[in-house]
């Protein structure tokens, strides 16, 4: 993990969660894919059911439908956190809205090293608001921009696949972050 990350190489994850409150709630299923290059390696990802402490509410339920029967035999958060920490090596970390993310996944990991994630993070509703900012014209940028996760993928053109399942999301970020970079660099 704390090696110089490998060049051209990073780590797309998601989490999906029993809410969005960091202090109480739970991991309940991570998602990550490689990817080298301009290459999605759907291939080389993980996928992980993660067994949290407290019930799954019916409002999480619906949202990401996983069960509580779906995470009963799920790995033991700190099993699972290994696993991940395995899988991402240095890799920098590319994620939507990933400090969410961060922040419930360093609960865990400052249990097991005293400390987060070091990797460096790319945030890619960021790398988007910079692409469409500089399509403006200057006396235009104090527009909004929609930062909403499907808007992204309408307007690069991407494919839409199911949302709020951690795999799925960690595949259509990385579509996205493939794109942008390039986008960005022209």
């Amino acid at each position: 993990m704390f090696d110089p990350p490998p060049i051209n190489e990073w780590v797309v994850l998601d989490c999906e969660t029993t809410g969005l409150n960091i202090a109480k709630d739970e991991v309940i299923s991570i998602g990550a894919v490689r990817i080298v290059g301009n290459t999605l390696l759907t291939s080389e990802r993980l996928e992980l059911l993660v067994k949290p402490q407290k019930e799954v509410s019916a409002e999480s339920v619906k949202i990401h439908r996983l069960r509580e029967l779906d995470v009963a035999d799920g790995l033991d958060p700190t099993i699972a956190v290994a696993k991940l920490m395995n899988f991402i090596g240095s890799r920098p970390i590319v994620g939507y809205y990933l400090e969410f993310d961060m922040a419930m996944l360093n609960k865990i990991v400052w249990r097991m090293l005293g400390q987060g994630l070091p990797q460096e993070k790319i945030e890619i509703s960021s790398m988007y608001y910079e692409y469409k900012n500089s399509q403006l014209l200057v006396n235009e940028r104090d527009e909004r921009i929609d930062l909403r996760f499907n808007t992204i993928m309408h307007e690069l053109d991407l494919p839409l696949r199911e949302a709020h399942d951690a795999l799925n999301d960690a595949v259509m970020t990385g579509m996205a972050f493939i794109k942008l970079r390039k986008l960005l660099a022209n």
